[in-house]
């Protein structure tokens, strides 16, 4: 098992930035990928970024390219996400995913993670 905990969301005004945490625990040693995903009220998930374990090798959202970069620190079981020129359209629900299994290629696809953190809320206002 995998344990996620994500931190850093908030209250953030349009244009302004924020840089969310996600570290993990427990059975980590088989981690593939991980990456980020947000669901607005309403909406369905979608993907964000995502980051290879060992290679490093990212991953954007056409909208996200430019504004968020996604990085990880291996030593601490911990990946970022930098969100820059903050959107209102960027509001939602982040959570944070882990595949332990490497067995499916896409790393925008929902199904490709098994483990899910609880996820942090990122409002942006005018």
């Amino acid at each position: 098992q995998v344990q996620l905990v994500e931190s850093g969301g908030g209250l953030v005004q349009a244009a302004g930035s924020l840089r969310l945490s996600c570290t993990a625990s427990g059975r980590t040693f088989n981690t593939y990928a991980m990456g980020w995903f947000r669901q607005a009220q309403g909406k369905e998930r979608e993907f964000v970024a995502a980051i290879t374990w060992r290679g490093g090798v990212t991953y954007y959202a056409d909208s996200m390219k430019g504004r968020f970069t996604i990085s990880r620190d291996n030593a601490k079981n911990t990946v970022y996400l930098q969100m820059n020129i903050l959107k209102l359209d960027d509001t939602a629900v982040y959570y944070c995913a882990s595949d332990s299994r490497g067995t499916i290629p896409t790393l925008s696809w929902v199904g490709k993670y098994d483990y899910w953190g609880q996820g942090t809320q990122v409002t942006v206002s005018s």
